[in-house]
């Protein structure tokens, strides 16, 4: 009997260990485009056929409509330099614009850019994205937060890797049901399961960025979006160029 037990624990570790495996990617640049190296980048993505990015620093906190080929900004918002802008994402009609330690949201209506309103926020802002029914966002903790339009948290969800909880999350991106989330000062990259917080998969994005093509400004990966032909784009802040990618397996 004894013998019988110690199988059956061995093949429920195993399944166990098979549910919860988590698969190791790493990226295949496919094309490569220039990006503003002024640009500290906070929040990247694609709306329609546009490419938005919101960058950070006090003194330097923009939103941009930029133009891909040239990484030039076709249009840009400046605020004041006591605001440092975070992520940023348009859902229903406004365009959210978190900030990082203000404890505020700034909304503008998301087809003129028209200034509406100033919301209370009671933590601080990083990473904020859609899944088309709610607001995502992140605090650098392990933490996720579920929003209605109102930013009434109606989810808070902890995302844990092998049972452990997964800190410094940061920009993050919606992808085929996923959320993608940088890891703040890492080269890695979480997806995770947004119904139970678990990490699926992390994406190796060391040597991304040449070393040659680095400066003593250069800072860390930042900067997660896909476009509506699924194609997949990273950057980082104060990086010189944005690039396309594909995932493949280690």
């Amino acid at each position: 009997m004894r013998k019988f037990l110690v199988i059956a624990c061995l093949l429920a570790a195993a399944v166990s260990c098979g549910t919860t495996q988590v698969r190791e990617y790493k990226v295949k640049v496919v094309r490569e485009y220039p990006h503003d190296v002024t640009s500290y980048t906070q929040g990247l993505f694609f709306h329609g056929d546009s490419l938005y990015e919101s960058t950070g620093q006090w003194g330097e906190s923009t939103f941009r409509t930029v133009d891909l080929e040239t990484g030039e900004a076709l249009s840009r918002m400046d605020f004041s330099r006591k605001y440092f802008i975070e992520g940023s994402i348009f859902f229903g009609d406004n365009l959210y614009l978190l900030t990082w330690t203000n404890n505020l949201v700034f909304l503008y209506d998301a087809a003129t850019r028209k200034y509406k309103a100033t919301l209370a926020y009671p933590r601080e802002g990083w990473g904020l994205t859609t899944d088309g029914k709610q607001l995502i966002a992140s605090d650098g903790s392990a933490f996720l937060f579920f929003m209605d339009g109102d930013l009434n948290v109606e989810r808070r969800l902890r995302v844990t890797m092998d049972g452990k909880s997964v800190s410094y999350l940061n920009e993050l991106e919606y992808i085929d049901g996923k959320v993608w989330a940088n890891v703040y000062t890492t080269d890695t990259i979480v997806i995770i399961d947004p119904s139970d917080g678990k990490v699926e998969a992390t994406i190796d994005c060391r040597g991304l960025l040449p070393y040659r093509e680095r400066t003593a400004e250069t800072d860390v990966l930042n900067g997660i979006a896909v476009d509506k032909q699924g194609r997949i784009f990273l950057t980082g802040k104060y990086w010189p160029k944005m690039f396309e990618i594909e995932l493949v397996k280690k």
